[in-house]
């Protein structure tokens, strides 16, 4: 449904991934007129090739208080899904140690609750976004499996489990041979696992796939798309922005919406604000699905193996597997040593599934805050007509289309939301 906005003006969102993508589709709805700006195409960074799972109803924080038990091996071990490498960069230091305070159980429950209620938004927008435009994503819902390697990480599963029900989700802890009965392709795997979460709710699609048919609806609506064209700076006069500056040339608008992800910082910066984002490395493979596999050999529920950090969707006729979190600063290359530690983990868990002749590697810098809570609204100081989208970290495809409506809301003229409500700028 349509809210027309009381004033409608020139809304300049400077980044064509999904968030930015997102919040053009909700503000074209609301009456603004739209320009879309970015260095590269739609979908072209963090969204690209992405984990796929959406995780509505289970998420577990990476700023979480079990991180501190686990900094030897982070710090020390090549084969750690959650990389350091310390770098003489100020703000790679700043975030870390910001990131670490956050590692208590009292922001890691409030953080759980803020990321569940925005997550609730967001399904319902992309929901309503896909009854009306019938969009080919590989889009399914076939719940999600959280498997546990020990009885101590199960038991801090079934802990987030209870608090989360709590705030509505709905969960269950599941032994080896339940998970078997819900994914009969994990059948070989029962004792590598003690036991695991399971969410019938949550949901998978292509987010790539995504980004293009928003590009097609948009353009067909009348929004304008400056691809390939990256942002110079922006001009500040006074308390707002003027204009973005370009190769194409200067770009003016009413207001001005940065959902850059980790490019996001640099401009901030340049007008003199700070903005607590750091980009963490992740890294995927994406297989085609063996003809003629049964429900034995390809999984058709997300499969998440906790153990590992690696998460499994079902993409149409195709299996994305990802995970890995470094802090390499903005290091974009493709680790061998990564997509082969993908590789073999999909080896383990289904053999069957594909041929593992055509293994597609990504990776990509996925923007985040030290709570693990987007930037949402104006920073403190700020222009008032600049508004920022972005620090989803993993849950960027999970969270764009509810931080939509908070920039929605934030332009009408009742609302004017300091980004430190919801987000992290007091990391």
């Amino acid at each position: 449904m349509t809210h027309p906005s009381s004033s409608p003006r020139h809304v300049c969102i400077l980044g064509a991934g999904i968030v930015g993508l997102a919040t053009a589709w909700r503000l074209q709805r609301d009456g603004h007129t739209v320009t879309v700006i970015d260095s590269a195409h739609s979908g072209a960074g963090a969204s690209a090739a992405n984990g796929a799972q959406l995780s509505y109803s289970y998420v577990q924080p990476l700023a979480d208080p079990s991180i501190w038990r686990q900094l030897p091996k982070l710090l020390l071990a090549n084969d750690s899904p959650l990389k350091l490498r310390l770098r003489m960069d100020p703000h790679q230091w700043a975030w870390g140690l910001s990131f670490l305070a956050a590692c208590r159980a009292s922001v890691s429950r409030d953080t759980t609750a803020q990321l569940l209620h925005l997550a609730a938004q967001s399904r319902l927008a992309f929901d309503t976004l896909r009854a009306e435009t019938a969009m080919d994503a590989d889009h399914s819902t076939t719940g999600k499996l959280v498997l546990y390697p020990t009885e101590a990480s199960f038991a801090a599963a079934r802990h987030q489990m209870a608090l989360q029900r709590v705030l509505g989700s709905e969960q269950h802890a599941l032994s080896p041979a339940e998970c078997v009965a819900i994914e009969p392709a994990l059948s070989h795997r029962t004792s590598h696992f003690h036991g695991a979460v399971y969410t019938p709710s949550e949901s998978a699609a292509d987010c790539l796939k995504v980004c293009q048919a928003l590009e097609q609806l948009l353009r067909a609506r009348g929004v304008r798309f400056l691809l390939d064209t990256p942002v110079t700076g922006l001009v500040r006069r006074g308390d707002r922005v003027v204009e973005a500056r370009t190769p194409a040339g200067a770009v003016h608008a009413d207001a001005f919406v940065m959902a850059l992800g980790t490019g996001s910082r640099r401009l901030a910066a340049a007008l003199g604000l700070r903005l607590p984002v750091y980009p963490l490395k992740g890294y995927s493979i994406t297989l085609d699905i063996q003809d003629g596999a049964d429900a034995t050999s390809a999984p058709a529920v997300n499969v998440t193996d906790a153990g590992r950090k690696i998460v499994f969707a079902r993409i149409g006729q195709r299996l994305r597997v990802a995970g890995m979190a470094e802090l390499v600063g903005e290091d974009r290359r493709i680790s061998s040593d990564r997509i082969d530690a993908l590789v073999s983990a999909t080896r383990d868990m289904f053999p069957r599934a594909t041929r593992f002749e055509n293994v597609h590697p990504w990776a990509g810098l996925r923007p985040a805050t030290p709570k693990g809570l987007p930037v949402l609204g104006r920073l403190p100081a700020g222009p008032a007509n600049l508004l920022f989208n972005t620090g989803h970290g993993a849950l960027g495809f999970t969270l764009a289309f509810g931080s939509a409506e908070h920039i929605a809301a934030a332009l009408r003229p009742q609302v004017r939301p300091v980004a430190a409500g919801l987000a992290a700028c007091s990391a």
